[in-house]
C-alpha cells in the first residue's frame, strides 16, 4: 500500500509550487539521509516529516538538543529524559515502546557527549533486540547523527564510540527486516561514518559550503563534480531531493510549514542601545563578590528514582537473606570449575555470528541472565572479570588449554593491554601455543568487534608497537606471529585466510 505525505513544493526552472510528496511505505524500506550546515533548515525538515507522518506510523526520535519535545505535546509522544534513567532502563524502554507501539522522544539534552552516545546506543539496542513478534514498522529519526556515528575517534572513550556506532550501523544496515526505518540528519557528511551514510537510498541535501561535503553530496546524488558548488546557493529551507521515495531525478524542494515550534529556536535580532562605559556600569559588572557568596553549581544526579522493579528486587533479596539465615551454609564453590563454566556460557553466546559486534554491556546482560537461569545468582561476575573472560572466550580456548600454566601466563601478559585488544592478543597466543596458522584479518576483525579489516590490521600494529608480538612475512606473502617472551609462534598463513 502506498501512503504519500507532502513535504513541500517543487522549485526550479521546470515547475513552481507543485507539491512534492514522499511515499511513506517506500521510505520505511529504503531509509533517508538529510544533510545541511547549521541554519540550513534540517530540523525544520525533520519536524515537517514527523508531523505529516505522526498519525500514520510509530515514531522514535533521538533528540540530542531537546528540539523535538514540543512534538509530544501535540501528537502524544512519550518524552524520556535520558538524564534520569540508566542504560539498562533505556534498553528496556526501547523494547517496551515497540511492544506497546508507543511513539517516543528520547531527550538527551543536559548530558555530556559520551553519556549521550551510551544511552542512545542502549535505547536503539533495545528497539533492535525486540522479539520477532513485535517487528512493527517504526520511523527512527536521529538528529545530529554525526554525534552517534562519528567517522573518526574523538574525545569520548573508544567503548562508548563503538557502542554508539554499532547501534547506528545496526539501525541503518540491518534495521529494515526488523521494521526500523532510519532517518538520519547531519551537519557534515565528512564527519558521518561512511558505512552508516551509505545505507540510505533517499537523500535531501541542503546548503553546505565546505568542498569535501559538497563533493560527497554530489556523489550521493549522482551529480557531476562541477555541479557540486550549487549547494552553496541553496536558501534556508531549500533541499535537493533524490530517491525512490521522492524522485528518480534530483529535484529542488522548498520544505513546507510546520505546526509545532522548537524550544531552542535561534536568537532574533533586536534593537541594541549601548550603555555608556562609565563608573556606574563598571561598578555593576566588576564589583568583587565575596567568596562565601559565590553560588556553587549543584551537581546533577543521574541516578534514576526507584521504580517498582527495583523495589521488588530489593524485597526478593531481603526474603532470600531471611531464608538463608534459617538454612545451613551452602557448600563452597569450586572456583576453577565455575570459571570453566563461565567460559562455556560465553562461548555459547559468541556462537551467534552477530554476537561479536554487539556492545559489551549487551553481552554482559545476556551473560547474567544465563547465569541466573543456572542458579548462579544475580551478580555471578562483575564487569572487569567479565571483560577478561570475554577476551578468553573470544580466543576460542578449550577447557584443557584454559587450565594450563602456559595459558595462565598468556592471560597475565594480556592484562597490561586495553580491554578491547586483549581478545586479539589471546587469539594469537592460542594459535601460537598450538602451532596453528596465524589468524586471518577477518577473524581478528570479528574478535575486535568490527567489520573493518584495516582497523584489525591497525590493532596488530599496535600489539607490535607494545612489544607483545612480532609479525613476519615469508616470500609467499604468508604471515606468522611470535609471542615475545615465551617464544610461541604461529604457523604461516595468508592474511586473507586463503590457501597458500
Amino acid at each position: 500500500m502506498s501512503v504519500a505525505i507532502t513535504i513541500g513544493e517543487r522549485r526550479g526552472a521546470m515547475a513552481t509550487d507543485a507539491p512534492v510528496t514522499m511515499d511513506l511505505a517506500e521510505l520505511l524500506s529504503t531509509r533517508l539521509l538529510v544533510q545541511g550546515n547549521s541554519g540550513s533548515g534540517k530540523s525544520h525538515l525533520l519536524r515537517r516529516l514527523l508531523e505529516q507522518s505522526a498519525r500514520m506510523v510509530q515514531q522514535a526520535i533521538i533528540d540530542p538538543e531537546g528540539d523535538f519535545v514540543s512534538i509530544a505535546e501535540r501528537y502524544g509522544h512519550l518524552v524520556i529524559d535520558a538524564a534520569e534513567h540508566t542504560e539498562a532502563a533505556l534498553q528496556a524502554a526501547g523494547e517496551r515502546m515497540r511492544m506497546h507501539r508507543a511513539s517516543v522522544v528520547l531527550n538527551l539534552e543536559g548530558v555530556d557527549a559520551e553519556v549521550q552516545m551510551r544511552r542512545a546506543a542502549a535505547f536503539l539496542g533495545g528497539m533492535f533486540e525486540v522479539p520477532r513478534d513485535y517487528w512493527y514498522p517504526v520511523l527512527v529519526v536521529v538528529d545530529e547523527a554525526q554525534l552517534f556515528a562519528p567517522a573518526a575517534a574523538g574525545e569520548v572513550s573508544d567503548e562508548a564510540r563503538r557502542a554508539s556506532l554499532g547501534a547506528m550501523t545496526n539501525l541503518m544496515c540491518r534495521g529494515r527486516k526488523r521494521g526500523l526505518a532510519g532517518v538520519i540528519a547531519t551537519q557534515r557528511l565528512a564527519k558521518l561514518a561512511k558505512n552508516v551514510a551509505a545505507e540510505a537510498s533517499n537523500f535531501l541535501m541542503g546548503r553546505t559550503f565546505l568542498d569535501i561535503d559538497m563533493m560527497r553530496a554530489a556523489d550521493l546524488l549522482g551529480m557531476e563534480r562541477r555541479q557540486a558548488e550549487s549547494f552553496r546557493d541553496l536558501e534556508r529551507g531549500y533541499f535537493v531531493a533524490l530517491g525512490p521515495a521522492i524522485s528518480r531525478r534530483p529535484l529542488a524542494v522548498k520544505i513546507g510549514p510546520v505546526e509545532t515550534e522548537s524550544r531552542s529556536a535561534g536568537p532574533t535580532l533586536m534593537p541594541f542601545e549601548p550603555v555608556p562605559a562609565g563608573d556606574e556600569i563598571r561598578e555593576l559588572i566588576l564589583t568583587p563578590v565575596p567568596e562565601r557568596e559565590i553560588p556553587a553549581r549543584p551537581a546533577r544526579s543521574f541516578s534514576p528514582p526507584p521504580d517498582i522493579l527495583s523495589q521488588l528486587a530489593a524485597h526478593a533479596e531481603t526474603a532470600t537473606v531471611d531464608v538463608a539465615e534459617e538454612e545451613p551454609d551452602a557448600p563452597p564453590v569450586d572456583a576453577a570449575a565455575q570459571r570453566l563454566r563461565f567460559i562455556e556460557i560465553l562461548t555459547d553466546i559468541l556462537r551467534d555470528e552477530d554476537a561479536g559486534f554487539r556492545p559489551v554491556h549487551v553481552l554482559y546482560q545476556d551473560f547474567l541472565v544465563r547465569c541466573r537461569i543456572e542458579g548462579m545468582g544475580r551478580d555471578a561476575l562483575d564487569m572487569p572479570r567479565f571483560r577478561r573472560l570475554l577476551a578468553v572466550a573470544k580466543a576460542g580456548v578449550d577447557a584443557r588449554t584454559a587450565e594450563s600454566g602456559q595459558w595462565r601466563q598468556a592471560e597475565q601478559m594480556a592484562g597490561v593491554l586495553p580491554d578491547d585488544v586483549q581478545g586479539i592478543f589471546l587469539l594469537i597466543a592460542r594459535a601460537a601455543l598450538h602451532g596453528e596458522p596465524c589468524p586471518s584479518d577477518s577473524l581478528i576483525a570479528r574478535t575486535y568487534g568490527t567489520h573493518s579489516l584495516g582497523r584489525a590490521r591497525r590493532q596488530l600494529a599496535y600489539l607490535e608497537e607494545q612489544n607483545m608480538i612480532v609479525l613476519r612475512n615469508d616470500g609467499l606473502g604468508r604471515r606468522s606471529a611470535a609471542i615475545i617472551g615465551p617464544g610461541w609462534e604461529t604457523a604461516p598463513a595468508l592474511p586473507d585466510g586463503g590457501q597458500s
